[in-house]
């Protein structure tokens, strides 16, 4: 009797050291996201930017993409434009590589997990990629830049039409083009304007269900005013009925004011949490998770060592891990925007463009049955060979010691199992809520440009931005401003 009962004692140690062991190394660390939101929050873009930069070892290697998305953004927010489109550049780069190739990782990531899959970004997340170079080249003052880059968003999103199955999936993206068409007609290029203004006018009346994103007023006046321009005498009077009630000016009206775009990053982007599923498959089973999830509540971090272990002893529990999103909505409802200077005073405020949260539950959403499948299959696999396991420790112990040896060898197994079932979390956290622009026409001159952040109640929500722009006629000035409240 004192031989198996000093087997199980240093085995049981076994088992929890393995598994905490495996939890310290599972998926990426995202400690720095909390440093990072703090220095924004406090409008040093410069820290946030360096705390990022020391951060990179806790992505990994499989998450490099991830790393040059967060740091392409933080860089822009730094007022670094080269070098956000120098790394945004890389994560494309790689992006592209990663589709001739993804399924080399596939047997590996099914019977551990999918954090062991190089992350290569959603879809919407791919494309804001070229969205943010594109805006680097704007605030530059490198339009026609920004128009290659625009060029390159529209055959990613020609491409992602064309590979999407379902007509309610994300196939398109209303604040992409609309951004394209922006910057096709600052450069002149009004046809391709038009063709983008449209596009964008259809994908938000078509996502508007699931984008809770709706028509921004001021594209009904851009179609408007392209449509004029152009002399497409039916389109425009087809525009002119549907909108009565719009204002617009010609091109003509414009071409000796200078504009003022003012883009508003608002709120933080969702992040995902594990959701674990435990499946019992014996009434003694059933008790444990009862008792278990009665006692330490939702699994998280801490719980999952403690519920692997109690999994694995009694060994009728296969646990199931999927991603679920946490939302962090913006408190902001709009940004104030004004001009005031010797030519006057002008204001207006920005429009929602892009909902980045609706567009991560979209996508997971999409995903999310397959995801499920897998999940479930790999659980089920994991299962079984940890039976296996147990069945063949016992064979090889032989009749005396073989019953200890396999039930040791068999909760090991499937306590690294349970331990090891983790949902893929990455996300580009640096993106923000919401994505709102405003668009100014106004005559030439020295300005004081105030950017004042409103909620929901008309109140003051974050500082006031203030700065000093000097306007030249016919001239195109693109400002980004970042709120995290």
């Amino acid at each position: 009797m004192t031989g198996p009962r000093f087997a199980v004692f240093p085995a049981s140690l076994l088992v929890v050291a393995a598994t905490l062991s495996l939890l310290e190394g599972c998926g990426p660390k995202i400690s720095h996201y909390v440093l990072v939101e703090n220095s924004l929050r406090a409008r040093d873009t410069a820290k946030a930017d360096q705390i990022l930069e020391q951060s990179e070892k806790e992505y990994g290697t499989k998450s490099q993409v991830l790393y040059r998305m967060d740091r392409g953004m933080t860089l822009q927010l730094a007022g670094r434009y080269q070098d956000s489109t120098a790394v945004l550049e890389q994560a494309e780069e790689e992006v592209d590589r990663l589709y001739t190739r993804r399924f080399r990782t596939e047997a590996k990531a099914f019977l551990i997990n999918d954090t062991e899959l190089t992350y290569e970004g959603d879809a919407y997340e791919q494309v804001m990629i070229n969205v943010l170079k594109a805006v680097n080249y704007a605030i530059t003052g490198a339009w026609n830049d920004a128009a290659v880059e625009a060029r390159k968003i529209d055959h990613r999103l020609n491409v992602l039409s064309d590979r999407a199955q379902e007509n309610d999936a994300y196939r398109d993206d209303a604040f992409a083009r609309y951004f394209t068409g922006l910057v096709y007609e600052v450069t002149g290029d009004v046809n391709n304007a038009f063709i983008a203004y449209r596009k964008a006018y259809d994908e938000y009346g078509r996502a508007r269900s699931w984008s809770r994103t709706p028509i921004p007023p001021m594209l009904r006046a851009d179609l408007l005013r392209v449509t004029d321009a152009l002399h497409l005498s039916q389109e425009h009077e087809d525009y002119r009925r549907e909108f009565a009630d719009v204002t617009w000016q010609p091109v003509s009206d414009q071409q000796q004011l200078a504009q003022v775009v003012v883009i508003g990053y608002n709120g933080r982007a969702p992040h995902k949490e594990d959701l674990f599923i435990d499946l019992p498959i014996s009434l003694d089973a059933l008790k444990l998770v009862l008792l278990t999830k009665g006692a330490v509540g939702p699994s998280n971090q801490d719980s999952r060592a403690v519920e692997s272990v109690l999994y694995g002893l009694n060994g009728r529990v296969v646990r199931v891990a999927l991603p679920r999103l946490v939302p962090q909505k913006t408190q902001v409802a709009y940004e104030q925007v004004s001009l005031s200077g010797a030519r006057g005073y002008f204001g207006g405020r920005t429009e929602l463009g892009q909902n980045l949260s609706a567009l991560a539950e979209k996508s997971l959403s999409d995903r999310f049955a397959s995801l499920a499948v897998k999940a479930v299959a790999r659980a089920a696999v994991k299962y079984s060979l940890a039976e296996g396991a147990g069945r063949g420790a016992r064979a090889a112990a032989g009749k005396d010691a073989g019953p200890w040896v396999g039930l040791l060898v068999g909760a090991l197994a499937k306590t690294l199992a349970a331990a090891s079932e983790e949902a893929d979390k990455r996300s580009w956290r640096t993106l923000p809520d919401e994505v709102q622009i405003a668009r100014l026409w106004v005559p030439p001159g020295d300005y004081e440009l105030r950017v004042r952040p409103l909620g929901r109640d008309g109140g003051g929500v974050g500082q006031e931005s203030m700065r000093t722009v000097a306007l030249q006629g016919g001239e195109t000035k693109l400002f980004i401003e970042r709120v995290l409240p």
